[in-house]
């Protein structure tokens, strides 16, 4: 499936987690904030660039990028709204929405590395299950700026241990998608309480013989909307991502 084909199916009403989706093609975080906001989550991006690699930008207003010439407010499977740092709503398009101030941001996605994990021999659990990846709020502070801070968010893939090394060095070829594990092991030591109740998405399996893998997540930004209070923000619904016309091979670093 192209991503053209995948924004009309979700234009058209199709509601599904993306994780799989448009083989080859690279998927992105949407956040959308107002303009006075603009450069504040650019210096915020740019100060944790792990947890929010920025791939595009979009003009205030605007409701397509360079990257992703369909709309904004209907091409993607999900969306959430913010008002005042409280999500309000989750919405299947934000036409009625969408501000002409408001940014539009597309973040990096570990999604995009997934493909490269399976042909390395590395399982991936939520795929196998069909479901959503599990994402956490962690005790870590991302680095703050101007009105924003927060949490550094993270998703989860269940290793098993002689393929933890393996995952390492797949991701780590990809720094514009999150790149490596921020945490292997121990959920606890970075603040997470209970692998079976994520924040986001839903919970997986860690079997026997397999040690859980923490990779920055592009939920970040969201997380610092609801931390600093952010009085107006557009996300997507986590895990319900927008599928830009990008290649995951084009950020891949060979060398």
């Amino acid at each position: 499936m192209s991503p053209e084909q995948a924004r009309e199916r979700f234009r058209t009403g199709e509601r599904v987690p993306t994780a799989g989706w448009c083989r080859g093609w690279t998927q992105a975080n949407l956040i959308a904030v107002p303009e006075r906001l603009g450069y504040d989550l650019l210096l915020f991006a740019h100060l944790n660039p792990q947890a929010c690699p920025v791939l595009d930008v979009g003009e205030p207003g605007a409701w397509s990028t360079r990257l992703f010439p369909g709309d904004l407010r209907t091409d993607l499977p999900g969306y959430r709204l913010y008002r005042d740092g409280a999500a309000v709503a989750d919405l299947d398009d934000v036409v009625a929405e969408w501000r002409d101030d408001l940014v539009p941001f597309l973040i990096g996605c570990s999604f995009t590395f997934e493909r490269a994990l399976l042909a390395a021999g590395v399982p991936v659990r939520h795929l196998e299950l069909g479901t959503n990846v599990p994402m956490y709020v962690t005790g870590v502070a991302c680095e703050a700026v101007g009105s924003l801070s927060g949490p550094l968010v993270v998703s989860m893939r269940p290793v098993p241990e002689e393929r933890v090394r393996t995952a390492v060095e797949v991701s780590g070829r990809y720094p514009m998608v999150h790149g490596v594990p921020v945490h292997v092991g121990d959920p606890a030591a970075i603040g997470i309480g209970d692998l079976a109740r994520p924040d986001f998405g839903d919970p997986v399996e860690v079997r026997a013989g397999e040690t859980p893998v923490f990779w920055a997540c592009g939920v970040t930004p969201q997380a610092a909307v609801m931390a600093s209070g952010v009085e107006y923000a557009i996300g997507h619904l986590p895990g319900h991502m927008a599928i830009m016309d990008a290649r995951d091979d084009d950020y891949r670093v060979t060398s």
